[in-house]
């Protein structure tokens, strides 16, 4: 838990949703409290993720906020960013050997045995997903979400912190830290939000009342 940055709130970029500039938006996340985000933007050229990315370090840098590249691991050695998020724990190793042990390395992971997986590669973190029927991933069905139980599963089988992912809102963060995750993670939520910042702050406001805990309905 130590290594994740606190609030324990990741948000993931996809300009696709923003309705402004995907560098307004970002600034406004920060802003509105969060310290840890993820450059997602898959169907970028190496070149222009890895202009993004220094773009989004600057931005985060007056805050002390940590930046991730999702995926790419030379965008984010080149980029000097602080991790990289990973789609398979047989990733890892060489994904901490590029970076160094410094480096923050998370995997997505979508069932206990990935999440195991990810654990034994010594991961930093994982997120588990979809919790909740997804905003941003409609083809996650709510028959399809994981659930809590699910999510309980996880964190007790796990030594790494678990980051839910999927469906999130303040309303129902408390619930996803009952379960044993160590934090959450949004993306269409923020992305596509009037207020970004807004939305960023109910989701940090909702963490510190459920590590305090507190309940909310």
């Amino acid at each position: 838990m130590s290594r994740l940055p606190q609030p324990p709130l990741l948000v993931i970029t996809a300009r696709a949703f923003t309705r402004r500039p995907i560098r307004t938006v970002v600034a406004r996340v920060f802003a509105g409290g969060c310290r840890w985000l993820m450059v997602r933007e898959k169907d970028l050229p190496p070149r222009a993720l890895a202009s993004m990315t220094r773009d989004f370090l600057a931005i985060a840098e007056p805050y002390g906020a940590l930046v991730v590249v999702n995926g790419n691991v030379e965008v984010a050695a080149e980029t000097g960013a602080h991790g990289v998020h990973l789609q398979r724990a047989e990733d890892v190793r060489a994904a901490r050997k590029r970076l160094g042990r410094r480096a923050l390395v998370g995997v997505s992971t979508h069932s206990l045995e990935e999440a195991q997986a990810a654990a034994r590669a010594s991961a930093d973190y994982v997120t588990f997903s979809p919790v909740f029927q997804s905003i941003s991933k409609p083809g996650y069905g709510p028959t399809s979400a994981e659930g809590l139980e699910a999510l309980r599963a996880v964190a007790q089988a796990v030594n790494v912190p678990v980051i839910a992912l999927g469906g999130v809102t303040p309303q129902n963060v408390p619930l996803c830290l009952a379960a044993g995750a160590a934090g959450v993670a949004v993306l269409g939520r923020v992305m596509g939000a009037l207020d970004p910042e807004g939305e960023v702050r109910a989701l940090v406001d909702a963490l510190k009342g459920g590590e305090s805990g507190e309940t909310q309905s």
